[in-house]
């Protein structure tokens, strides 16, 4: 295995995501895994009402974005996610790079690089 693999974790805001998506696209990322999570980080939890009563909520809304790249380049892909998830506001939230020892598709056994290919 050649070419090194990199996983990219992103947690985020659900905001500006069809259009951070969109811009991935343009830069070539072709596959991406999405869940909604809550987290907190430093910023301040907030009252919301419920059924008549306040309660304090120390977890926020979030969303991960995980993304494994080989031949798109880590770099472009951090730099369209500061620029379309970045509110300028604390809880904006973080990027995460891993290098991956490898990837292996379930159904074709391939290994590494190949194994990222969409064949069907």
């Amino acid at each position: 295995m050649s070419e090194i693999l990199t996983k990219i974790e992103i947690i985020t805001r659900p905001i500006q995501f069809e259009q951070f998506k969109a811009e991935l696209a343009k830069i070539g990322v072709s596959g991406m895994t999405v869940s909604e999570v809550k987290g907190t980080g430093l910023q301040k939890s907030y009252v919301e009402t419920y059924r008549g009563r306040n309660r304090e909520m120390s977890l926020h809304d979030r969303m991960k974005i995980e993304i494994v790249v080989c031949e798109v380049p880590v770099q472009d892909v951090v730099d369209v996610a500061r620029k379309f998830l970045s509110t300028g506001k604390p809880g904006d939230g973080k990027i995460f790079i891993y290098e991956l020892a490898n990837v292996v598709n379930i159904r074709t056994g391939k290994e590494g690089h190949d194994a990222l290919k969409n064949d069907i």
